[in-house]
């Protein structure tokens, strides 16, 4: 996969695949039995979490969300899955947090702005203010990115055995 030249922070993949979901699922299951410590697969009915664990795990390691759907028009014999590659939940909801604020601070001196511009009243701190959450915003961006790059290698890790468990 290649993650260079993606614009989105969450990659996502699709694959079809001729088995059955339950088939599937029992591949997971089974090899969460012979699995690596360094790896943690929870499976809750068609959702598979499936992590970095132990003493590679860190603040930016990725998560690997496989989602099982059945194929319509093969009689439950195929199956189609989403992955989508993440941060970890916690990671994930501090920095949508952290937009939402920037963004509710951005639209307040927005207000303050318009309010004072139609007053006649001076508005330079309150565009200083909108200036500076914009570059907090792009500032996330940059971090995010840096982010995914750090686990970068371990999402090719994760990939990989997901493979290895398909393929099996």
């Amino acid at each position: 996969m290649d993650t260079t030249n993606e614009i989105r922070l969450r990659l996502r993949f699709f694959k079809d695949v001729e088995e059955n979901i339950d088939v599937i699922r029992q591949k997971f299951i089974d090899y969460r039995k012979v699995i690596s410590s360094d790896f943690y697969i929870k499976i809750r009915e068609n959702y598979i979490q499936f992590t970095i664990s132990g003493e590679k795990q860190h603040y930016w390691s990725p998560h690997l969300t496989i989602v099982l759907e059945e194929m319509e028009g093969n009689e439950k014999n195929a199956t189609h899955i989403r992955g989508l590659f993440g941060p970890a939940q916690t990671m994930w909801t501090f920095f949508m947090f952290l937009h939402f604020f920037v963004a509710g601070t951005f639209l307040l001196f927005a207000m303050f702005a318009y309010s004072n511009y139609t007053l006649k009243e001076p508005m330079m701190m309150d565009l200083v203010v909108m200036f500076i959450m914009v570059i907090v915003w792009f500032l996330l961006y940059v971090i995010a990115r840096q982010l995914r790059e750090r686990g970068h290698d371990q999402m090719n890790d994760l990939e990989n055995e997901f493979e290895k468990i398909m393929a099996s």
